[in-house]
């Protein structure tokens, strides 16, 4: 299916200008707000090693929450974007080990891990822009997350998968594609979501 028999774009196009909309003050309210919420998820508050990435523009804040894993003694891995879109991993040192790179992207400036250093992961953290009760992730449509996604499922890893999101971009349904797979959880400023075979459930907040 295109991308325009799938009708991502369109949708992309009205989460990526709601988000527009967001005042710098509140985005890093909420990214305060989601590091906490975040560690309601037991897998990862459990975890030895995370997955993550490092946000940018309006997109939900990752950043607290790396130093917040950082200090607990957490591996965090980075991702580093490759010319075919793939993406390598480096482990998070630190905000002042962040540079500059294309796409206006902040990638660790350490050793690089190789693409299969995320396998090691126990949570995968994903960017998106949406996703719906059957965890489905709308995603940007650049495709990296797909190649990470398909290198886990060819190695029999089974990382638990969390997308972090607004409120208002946990909706009633995404639009999908038949190489789509669905994450296992949605953290949001709000709360914690997670999915499974017995439908959506909802950690109390706390």
């Amino acid at each position: 299916m295109n991308e325009d028999m799938s009708g991502k774009t369109a949708v992309r196009r009205e989460l990526l200008a709601a988000r527009s909309l967001l005042s710098g003050e509140d985005a890093g309210k909420a990214a305060a707000v989601l590091a906490r919420r975040a560690l309601d998820l037991p897998e990862l508050a459990q975890a030895r090693t995370v997955a993550a990435y490092v946000s940018v523009g309006r997109e939900p804040g990752t950043r607290v929450l790396l130093d917040v894993l950082r200090a607990r003694g957490v591996r965090v891995l980075l991702p580093v974007l490759l010319p075919d879109n793939d993406l390598d991993w480096a482990a998070y040192e630190g905000a002042e080990r962040l540079v500059r790179a294309g796409r206006g992207l902040l990638e660790p400036d350490g050793r690089r891990l190789g693409a299969d250093a995320v396998l090691e992961a126990e949570v995968v953290l994903l960017p998106g822009l949406a996703v719906d009760g059957r965890g489905m992730r709308l995603g940007r449509g650049g495709g990296s997350y797909d190649r990470v996604l398909g290198r886990l499922a060819r190695a029999g890893a089974r990382p638990a998968l969390a997308v972090l999101l607004y409120e208002h971009e946990v909706v009633a349904r995404v639009p999908e594609e038949p190489h789509d797979r669905p994450v296992q959880a949605v953290v949001t400023p709000e709360g914690v979501r997670c999915f499974g075979a017995r439908g959506e459930r909802r950690r109390p907040e706390g």
